[in-house]
């Protein structure tokens, strides 16, 4: 148990630092001189812009954390910038370094409340890793609605910007309108594509930009064309409106798929919860039956066995199911 209270209180440690650390970024946030200096420079460079809600960085990098020695040590690290680009695929205004803390509170709790219901170390193992998954699997489902959502728009944005071209706008003022006329996710991004054009990036660079903001196979495509159209020439117009009838043939061939894959993914989630289930159920009515599989050797060696072949055969569904178009 000696162990056990040192990991506990090595966790109660980590949570006051980070709930320290919480009131400081909420300080430097919104009380201190220097967040108001910024507000009030962030109000003059968009004097002028129409107020969308919508908020942008054209002037700088996004930051991995509010507290600047935090901020530089994670620009060092190839990974915290993958996650900066995952959580702002979300939609999410999670810094890094607010991930981070959040998940180690999360597997504090898990760890903690186990060990408070004198579970063995191994539940409150279990606990900490399945609580410190949990922000990762809110940013994971949020950043997939969010592009399954950007997907749905997209054939109605290059249907826009198709009749834009085709009562004489500009390509750049066709991006606009579908940033002004159309509903977030798309429009935010297409607003931003503007901004960047507008400031002085080229729209090559702008494009590119919002291909790798949007990891969507049917955006790649829409980018590569309009970016061969302006070198080789051709009616743009036409080619969106190939492109939208394209992207609506997938779609709907995306939805066939859901629908025949259905049944599987419903198997696997009730084969998936069952034994968990199960096991929390018998635990409740008669908890001395379950206690042989946490005191008894063989009983732990068939829990760790069951685990494993539980997630073998997960990832096994998982692959079935899984259809690539």
């Amino acid at each position: 148990m000696t162990t056990v209270y040192y990991l506990f209180g090595i966790a109660i440690f980590i949570a006051v630092v980070l709930a320290i650390e919480g009131v400081y970024l909420w300080w430097q946030t919104n009380r201190s001189a220097e967040a108001r200096r910024l507000a009030q420079r962030l109000k003059a460079v968009a004097e002028g812009i129409e107020d969308t809600g919508v908020r942008f960085s054209l002037y700088k990098e996004r930051a991995l954390s509010r507290m600047p020695w935090l901020a530089d040590a994670l620009q060092r690290m190839d990974t915290a910038h993958a996650l900066d680009r995952r959580l702002l695929q979300s939609g999410l205004e999670w810094t890094v370094a607010y991930f981070v803390g959040l998940t180690v509170i999360a597997a504090a709790a898990g760890f903690a409340v186990p060990l408070f219901l004198r579970y063995p170390l191994l539940a409150s193992l279990t606990g900490a890793a399945v609580c410190a998954l949990l922000p990762w699997l809110y940013v994971s489902r949020t950043r997939r609605k969010r592009m399954m959502r950007i997907e749905q728009q997209l054939p109605d944005a290059v249907d826009l910007m198709a009749r834009a071209l085709r009562a004489g706008h500009a390509f750049p003022n066709a991006v606009k309108m579908v940033g002004d006329e159309m509903v977030d996710p798309i429009s935010g991004e297409f607003r931003l594509l503007f901004d960047e054009v507008n400031y002085g990036v080229s729209m090559q660079e702008g494009m590119l930009n919002l291909a790798g903001r949007i990891p969507s196979t049917d955006l790649k495509y829409l980018v590569i064309a309009v970016l061969i159209q302006r070198e080789t020439g051709g009616n743009l117009a036409e080619l969106l409106t190939n492109i939208g009838g394209i992207i609506r043939a997938r779609l709907k061939l995306f939805g066939t798929i859901r629908v025949l894959s259905a049944e599987g993914r419903l198997s696997a989630w009730i084969l998936g919860l069952l034994p968990f289930g199960t096991a929390l159920l018998i635990q409740l009515v008669n908890p001395k039956f379950m206690a042989v599989l946490w005191s008894d050797p063989a009983g732990l060696k068939m829990v760790y066995f069951a685990l494993a072949m539980m997630a073998f055969g997960v990832l096994w569904m998982r692959r079935i199911i899984r259809i690539r178009v």
